[in-house]
């Protein structure tokens, strides 16, 4: 498939040169496709293939997920699989590692300030409707934006207390944050 041809080109550019120095040109010339097909395939050039880009990976991160939480029966068990999924799929990202070390301020940017809100927005749209199954949809969206920001935060910034990809560990250090959400404490 031509897609797949040109998103495997512009992974190995990135890896190569770096994100931020990646030109049409690269890719046509790594993919084999012709520069004016890339712009067919991108009307809005470099940066829409690269948006295109990010999407795909998006998507295929979640169709990893869905395999790991077919079989929860909680929220908390769906949540706690989902970071661990999570962690443990971005560490074992070799594209994702070797950006961040060649351009580590541009993809810590590009995952934090740029992309948080595109994150966010997917995990909330895919695991929603699958929490919503047994909470609120307001406890079920907010826990999912916590929960988002958290695992993006311990894997870029890991700690040496906690390991969000072992799933005992994740599960004694996110169940008061799960109760929490489930059973908010009195204000009164």
């Amino acid at each position: 498939m031509l897609d797949d041809q040109v998103f495997d080109a512009i992974k190995c550019c990135c890896e190569r040169w770096g994100l931020s120095k990646v030109s049409v040109d690269d890719v046509a010339l790594e993919s084999g496709v012709s520069r004016a097909t890339l712009y067919r395939l991108f009307p809005g050039g470099k940066d829409a293939m690269l948006e295109a880009y990010k999407v795909r990976e998006l998507e295929e991160f979640f169709d990893r997920l869905r395999t790991e939480i077919d079989n929860v029966h909680s929220f908390e068990d769906l949540l706690v699989a989902a970071v661990v999924h999570s962690t443990r799929d971005l560490r074992a990202d070799q594209h994702l590692a070797t950006m961040l070390a060649s351009e580590p301020g541009t993809m810590i940017e590009s995952l934090t300030v740029d992309s948080m809100p595109r994150i966010i927005e997917a995990a909330t749209s895919f695991l929603a409707p699958l929490a919503e199954q047994y909470v609120d949809r307001a406890t079920a969206r907010a826990a999912i934006d916590l929960l988002s920001r958290l695992t993006l935060s311990y894997f870029l910034a890991p700690s040496e207390g906690v390991d969000l990809g072992d799933a005992e560990q994740a599960r004694r250090f996110l169940t008061p944050f799960l109760t929490a959400f489930v059973n908010p404490p009195s204000l009164v």
